[in-house]
């Protein structure tokens, strides 16, 4: 099938979200790599998953590869079939091929590709996870979930005032050109038939979580460089688990992570949140001034697991695990697979 781009069309309150049997999330990318810590009975680490898939003999070439991103492969199981989403691709091609072949990852079993939000910590793999989904495909074009307000080029300024821009991520055209089918809205919209719901934009309702206060965007080519701190392109993916609840994966949550479990509640108020998963921002010295408001106010969620990774931090993991304890907090890493 030929690559298209495709405007999104869905409405913006989802009519419902089918509970599923099982969800599978496998840590394809993470900042960080832990092998040894003990884990829960439902989360694998690294090394059994490596073990799965054929390691015999310890190496650093067997082992994954840790870096500044996020990538998780999620697959719900339902009545004796199933759908892979593939939730952001990490910050470029090498971490997600190589650790992905480690895995036994089968990128043909990829459906669909969801792009949290525009960074390329987040995008930079883009092209490689879609050409190897192509090359290995079992399905029709993958298709690929993005907000149009993400291809916009953004920056950081330094506490010293320089601008450092953003590594630019792949046009909605390259991506169609490894053969994706690429969906460009900003609505919110339910995935295979009704396994997985993708996010609207998030509404802030805290009066705490503001966003990055050092991020710019540039309106067009040589233009000055402009605020943008709330990163509204930003969206969370969720599953219904039979019995358990709501899984919420998450990003980086520019949106703020009270917020999106906010949103995520108000949507679905007959399911009860289970858990969230994914980047935090918790991390750096203004998102690390409101650990203890996020924190607080998490409490009122009843969450049962909650997996922080890449950017939350390690001031506001130990904040989390020191709240809710070691049962409730398992943080990700590279490798370990997670089953609800």
């Amino acid at each position: 099938m030929s690559g298209r781009t495709l405007e999104g069309q869905s409405a913006r309150r989802p009519a419902s979200i089918a509970a599923v049997d099982r969800l599978d999330v496998l840590v394809l990318v993470d900042n960080v790599t832990d092998q040894l810590s003990s884990n829960p009975g439902d989360v694998q680490s690294e090394f059994a998953n490596l073990m799965k898939s054929g390691l015999r003999t310890i190496s650093g070439e067997a082992i994954c590869c840790a870096q500044h991103g996020l990538s998780l492969l999620i697959t719900a199981h339902r009545a004796g079939t199933s759908h892979t989403v593939l939730f952001d691709t990490g910050p470029e091609g090498y971490a997600i091929e190589r650790n992905s072949r480690l895995l036994g990852v089968d990128f043909g079993a990829v459906e669909s590709l969801v792009l949290s939000h525009g960074h390329w910590d987040h995008c930079g793999g883009a092209l490689t996870a879609l050409r190897l989904a192509r090359d290995g495909r079992h399905r029709p074009a993958v298709a690929v979930y993005t907000h149009p307000g993400m291809f916009r080029r953004r920056a950081r300024r330094l506490p010293g005032g320089d601008v450092v821009p953003f590594n630019a991520i792949a046009t909605a055209a390259e991506m169609t050109g490894t053969g994706a089918a690429v969906v460009v809205t900003p609505e919110p919209r339910l995935l295979h038939g009704d396994h997985f719901y993708v996010s609207g934009e998030i509404p802030r309702v805290t009066g705490y979580e503001r966003g990055l206060a050092d991020h710019l965007w540039q309106p067009e080519k040589h233009a000055a460089w402009e605020p943008d701190p709330l990163i509204l392109d930003e969206r969370f993916l969720a599953a219904h688990v039979e019995g358990k609840g709501l899984v919420v994966v998450t990003g980086c949550s520019h949106a703020g992570v009270v917020n999106v479990l906010t949103q995520a509640r108000a949507l679905f108020p007959d399911v009860p949140l289970f858990s969230v998963m994914g980047g935090l921002h918790l991390s750096g010295a203004g998102p690390e001034k409101v650990i203890g408001d996020t924190v607080s106010d998490l409490a009122r969620f009843g969450l049962r697991r909650i997996a922080p990774g890449h950017c939350t931090g390690w001031r506001a993991v130990t904040a989390l695990v020191n709240a809710f304890g070691e049962t409730a907090v398992t943080p990700l890493a590279v490798g370990k697979r997670f089953s609800f």
